[in-house]
């Protein structure tokens, strides 16, 4: 079941945030991850509209929203490449009908996930935050 992240799972969210982060950003040092947890349970999240997908009452993954643009989308590196992903991603696809995004180059999996969701390269940057480069991307419904 898909849902609207609730206070109480902010708690879950960032654990999940950051367990398939350090596993999907190895070429990040654990020590950049660890020192975004506060401001991804007090700032990113909260400011975002999030959706979680919970299964018999455990959150498995989530997906964030804001302003045309998927700030982030997680999953639990246990339940991973069960379809939550697509179903997160399904899910804002049919409320949203353009969406953008970054993924880091160095995260090939992550990229070939959302070309295989209809998204497009539109060009290389480099993350302010971290000093790698990244992909940014674009899907629009079809008319």
């Amino acid at each position: 079941m898909i849902r609207p992240l609730r206070t109480e799972d902010l708690h879950t969210a960032v654990s999940i945030w950051y367990s398939a982060s350090i596993k999907a950003h190895n070429f990040i040092s654990d020590e950049y991850w660890r020192s975004q947890k506060n401001n991804m349970r007090d700032l990113y999240l909260p400011n975002c509209d999030t959706w979680v997908f919970e299964d018999e009452s455990s959150i498995l993954g989530f997906i964030s929203y804001y302003k045309g643009e998927i700030p982030a989308i997680f999953v639990d590196p246990s339940a991973q490449s069960q379809g939550i992903g697509t179903n997160l991603l399904n899910f804002l696809k049919q409320k949203y009908s353009k969406l953008n995004l970054a993924v880091y180059k160095e995260n090939e999996k992550t990229h070939q996930f959302y070309i295989r969701h209809g998204f497009k390269d539109i060009e290389e940057t480099v993350c302010e935050h971290t000093g790698h480069r990244q992909i940014v991307m674009y899907w629009k419904a079809r008319s």
